[in-house]
């Protein structure tokens, strides 16, 4: 869906900025016209209150903002974290020291704190841009835990050893032989880092310090419908499933991958 967001969007024959007036009652402070939000052949999904902007057209083009965060955060999280995770586990001695006092400190940083002071103070920027880097910088030192400790008890088996002694590398002995052998945890801890991500997006933009209007995004929408929940609780509902859909649907598949990745940690 949010992939093919804009051909979505043009099925339903609305923008996500769209307003339409006829679609709300102006005698009744802006509610949709009609029962369930407005729902019918012309929105598919209702309208949102005072403005009549299209709920279809805002949903499917408010994934693709919130799945483009948080793929785009879980991109760096895995990178970086994999990155110091396996230095840190195979060279030890001052690197493994520096790496993990920097994990423990970023760990301990009260960091949603210093998300919302950062997107509050930067005003003339690009906000998915900075909301993917900010979520970023505070995600990586939970993956470089998981690889620094699976790095510590692959850099003494017997073919990194034969490896060590027939000369390769550390470079090639990191890529073609320790990364491997961590693909598999830091794949399954992936799938599980994006439902966090997306639900970090949401709570942001819920907040007011995340994406700003009128570009979509399904944590502003459940923001912006806390005023209507008792006249028109389905501009409140709609967005909350979506997002409960998207969370739960990367949960039971990073479930599901990593009883497949590691057995011997998955449910007997």
């Amino acid at each position: 869906m949010a992939v093919t967001a804009p051909w979505l969007g043009a099925l339903g024959g609305w923008s996500p900025e769209e307003f339409d007036k006829t679609a709300i009652d102006p005698y009744l402070g802006g509610l949709p016209l009609g029962s369930f939000g407005g729902i019918g052949p012309e929105h598919w999904l209702g309208v949102e209150p005072v403005t009549g902007r299209d709920l279809f057209a805002r949903v499917v083009h408010g994934a693709q903002v919130s799945l483009l965060i948080a793929f785009a955060a879980t991109a760096i999280v895995v990178v970086a974290g994999t990155a110091a995770g396996i230095a840190a586990g195979y060279f030890g001695g001052r690197t493994d020291a520096i790496l993990s006092r920097l994990m423990d400190l970023t760990m301990s940083f009260p960091s949603l704190i210093f998300m919302i002071a950062m997107l509050s103070v930067a005003k003339d920027v690009n906000r998915i841009v900075l909301m993917t880097a900010v979520i970023g910088v505070f995600g990586w030192p939970g993956v470089a835990r998981v690889v620094r400790g699976q790095t510590l008890s692959l850099k003494h088996r017997e073919y990194v050893d034969a490896a060590r002694v027939g000369g390769s590398s550390s470079w090639r002995i990191l890529t073609r032989d320790i990364l491997p052998g961590v693909s598999g945890p830091v794949i399954a801890y992936t799938t599980l880092l994006i439902p966090g991500m997306i639900s970090t997006e949401a709570a942001l933009s819920y907040l007011g310090v995340g994406v700003r209007p009128p570009t979509p995004s399904w944590g502003q929408m459940i923001a912006e419908s806390v005023a209507f929940y008792e006249t028109d609780p389905m501009y409140f509902v709609i967005p909350s499933v979506f997002l409960f859909l998207a969370v739960l649907a990367f949960t039971l598949l990073g479930d599901a991958l990593r009883d497949i990745l590691d057995p011997r940690g998955g449910r007997s």
